[in-house]
């Protein structure tokens, strides 16, 4: 089970919102490539990164944030990233400056047309986002729900070939309520690649339980508030979850 840890990017800061509402930012850091540091110590595989006001704006906006995490981190894990991907020029600069996935959210709903490109040019970098709330699709920031189930549009996607979906329940992003396991299993269960889980990690019980399903194509989770607040230690976390997958 790969435990990632988010970094999300709001004017130039580490933040976590709750339910993605951008007036609702607590700042954990001011430094991104030091944040970067810290996780890599702490022995993540992988950092997720967020540019929040990208996502808001359609365009990249806290690309030098990114970049000095990637040069922080070099070339010791794997670094993806969403926020603001709208067209195929920002995905390769992205991928040009060192990082290893994209993620399309938003432009995966609203354009497939869009998502299969991308998947057609950058092969093995392109991860789908998909938001939900109870089971339905959301869009822009989160802020519009659309009438998509969330499998039905995983399936295609899938079909596309995305390397992988990150499935997050918004009802319970940043609120500490603990990982919506039901559906992403049920998620997991309909696609033959990997979920992500995301949205309301709580603590080591969370990662007990994804543990459990991790057979059934749940590879990794999102490691957001739980990992800043304390309320979970990442590195025992991680530990915890590598002796459940060894037993």
């Amino acid at each position: 089970m790969l435990l990632i840890p988010a970094i999300d990017l709001k004017d130039g800061h580490c933040v976590r919102l709750e339910q993605g509402d951008m007036k609702a930012a607590t700042t954990f850091g001011e430094d991104p490539a030091a944040m970067a540091r810290r996780w890599l110590a702490a022995g993540a595989r992988r950092l997720h990164l967020v540019d929040l006001n990208g996502a808001f704006a359609g365009k990249p906006v806290n690309e030098s944030a990114v970049k000095a995490i990637v040069r922080a981190v070099g070339d010791q894990i794997p670094v993806q990233i969403g926020g603001g991907l709208r067209d195929l020029d920002t995905i390769e600069r992205y991928l040009d400056d060192g990082l290893s996935y994209v993620i399309i959210g938003t432009a995966a709903v609203k354009n497939p047309g869009f998502l299969r490109d991308a998947c057609t040019a950058f092969g093995g970098h392109i991860i789908v986002g998909l938001d939900a709330r109870d089971g339905k699709v959301a869009t822009d920031g989160w802020s519009k729900l659309t009438g998509h189930e969330v499998i039905d549009l995983a399936r295609k996607f899938e079909d596309y070939g995305v390397e992988g979906v990150i499935y997050t329940d918004i009802g319970r992003d940043g609120m500490l309520t603990g990982i919506n396991i039901e559906a992403t299993l049920k998620l997991a269960q309909a696609l033959t690649i990997p979920v992500i889980a995301s949205g309301g990690l709580a603590g080591m019980a969370d990662i007990e339980r994804l543990c459990a399903i991790q057979g059934e194509g749940v590879d990794g989770v999102i490691c957001g508030r739980a990992i800043y607040t304390g309320a979970l230690d990442f590195a025992a976390a991680q530990q915890r979850a590598d002796q459940l997958a060894e037993a």
